[in-house]
C-alpha cells in the first residue's frame, strides 16, 4: 500500500511538470524566432538577426553603472546592433538561454528566459531576456526586447558552464 501511495504521489507531481515542458504549436513558433535571433548572433549573421525583428522596434537594458547606480538604457533602431552582429569578430557570441516561459493572447506573445552570454569559452554576463512579439502576415516578429546585465549573482546551469569550459 506504501508503494502505491508513493506512485501515485510520484505520478501526480511529475505529469504537471511534462505538461508544462510541452509547447503548443504557435509557442513552438515564437521559441523559433528567439533561437534564430540567438543563432544569428553566434553566427555573425546580421541578416538572420534583423528577420527576427519587426520593422518598427524597442530595445532596452536595465544594468547598474561602475558606481552601482541603476541606469536604463533604450534604443529605438536595430542599426548598431546589427553591425556589432555582422562585423567580423575574433570571439563567437553565444547566448544560452533556460528557463523559457511564453504566453500568447492572439497575435500577441511575451517570452521570459534566464540567460548566459559568453565570448566563445568566456563567461561575459548574465541576466534575462524579456520579449514582445507580434504575429503578422510574416509570422511572429520581435517588437521589444529588455534585457538585464550583470556579472555577480548568475545561477547558470552546470551543463550550460561545461559547455563553455
Amino acid at each position: 500500500m506504501k508503494h502505491l501511495y508513493f506512485l501515485v504521489l510520484a505520478t501526480i507531481s511529475i505529469f504537471p511538470q511534462a505538461r508544462a515542458q510541452q509547447l503548443t504549436p504557435e509557442q513552438q513558433a515564437v521559441k523559433q524566432v528567439i533561437t534564430n535571433l540567438f543563432l544569428g548572433m553566434e553566427k555573425g549573421d546580421s541578416a538572420l538577426v534583423h528577420s527576427t525583428f519587426s520593422s518598427e522596434i524597442t530595445m532596452a537594458t536595465v544594468a547598474r553603472d561602475k558606481a552601482g547606480n541603476p541606469i536604463l538604457h533604450r534604443e529605438s533602431s536595430l542599426d548598431g546592433f546589427l553591425k556589432a552582429v555582422g562585423t567580423p569578430h575574433k570571439e563567437v557570441w553565444y547566448e544560452e538561454i533556460w528557463n523559457l516561459q511564453i504566453q500568447i493572447d492572439g497575435d500577441f506573445a511575451q517570452a521570459w528566459c534566464d540567460y548566459a552570454f559568453y565570448l566563445d569559452k568566456t563567461f561575459s554576463h548574465c541576466g534575462v531576456d524579456a520579449f514582445h512579439l507580434h504575429k503578422g502576415k510574416d509570422g511572429w516578429k520581435i517588437f521589444h526586447l529588455a534585457d538585464t546585465r550583470r556579472k555577480a549573482g548568475c545561477e547558470v546551469p552546470k551543463a550550460i558552464e561545461n559547455k563553455h569550459k
